[in-house]
């Protein structure tokens, strides 16, 4: 089935599901933003879709509007949207509950949570990403499974207590890590050394982790207990106390958890 489709919001996470569903046969006929010019700006990578700065659709023919803001913005944005009879609204938000869309107008209300990290212009395979459901009702459910369904293979339904679970561990295995790519790169610059040094270790240390677990995976000083290494590596920081201080925090939590087995 193919449904017509608003989106609220333009960040990245708006421009990638809009992106999968057009190339899925949706229609993409409004697009939100309060800042009209980035609206425009938005919806001229799709079809049909109309910007717009006001939060009132009750004119839209969409069946469906993809509420795609920051997390602190859902609550906010919500009570303000007025949409056509019977549509349903849906964040996208892994750590904000359903009910935040509490004082939305509309008893059709949802999650639609696509678990991946995007950046606007960086192609994904929408097909192998994970999609989270949580629904209201069961009409609202089936309609977001079918929405779900015609972009990913990998779709379940998913309460708020389990995706707020997915999405803390989802910064662990991301955010964190690829803030920790940053700070290795600016310790290799700082010798005019290239980053590019460490793809080969980088890749296979994740390949290492799916296949075998990340438990299993583990090597370095702190898993063997080396510490002339890392009394080494924190002389080499002494005149970067933060980033000393992560070095350090992190492998006592190496040391502490191997200890235990």
């Amino acid at each position: 089935m193919s449904y017509q489709i608003g989106i609220i919001g333009t960040g990245n996470v708006a421009w990638h599901l809009a992106r999968a569903f057009e190339n899925a046969g949706h229609i993409i006929t409004d697009v939100y933003n309060r800042d009209i010019s980035k609206a425009k700006h938005f919806a001229l990578d799709f079809f049909n879709a109309k910007a717009t700065s006001k939060l009132n659709f009750n004119d839209s023919n969409a069946q469906i509007f993809i509420l795609a803001v920051s997390d602190d913005a859902i609550a906010e944005i919500a009570p303000e949207i007025i949409l056509p009879e019977n549509s349903i609204l849906a964040h996208t938000s892994g750590s904000v509950a359903m009910n935040a869309l509490g004082y939305a107008r509309t008893e059709n209300q949802g999650v639609f949570y696509p678990l991946q990290t995007f950046s606007k212009g960086k192609a994904v395979d929408f097909s192998e990403i994970p999609i989270g459901i949580e629904a209201e009702n069961k009409m609202t459910e089936n309609a977001l499974n079918s929405l779900a369904k015609s972009i990913s293979n990998k779709v379940q339904l998913m309460d708020s207590r389990d995706r707020r679970t997915i999405h803390l561990a989802a910064v662990f295995a991301c955010n964190f890590t690829n803030h920790l790519f940053t700070i290795s790169k600016g310790i290799l610059e700082n010798r005019n050394l290239d980053f590019d040094l460490l793809e080969p270790l980088i890749v296979e240390t994740l390949n290492k982790s799916l296949e075998i677990g990340p438990n299993n995976a583990q090597t370095g000083p702190a898993k063997r207990g080396d510490l002339e290494t890392l009394d080494n590596h924190f002389q080499a920081l002494s005149n970067n106390p933060e980033i000393a201080e992560i070095y350090r925090a992190i492998s006592q939590n190496i040391i502490d958890y191997y200890s235990e087995e």
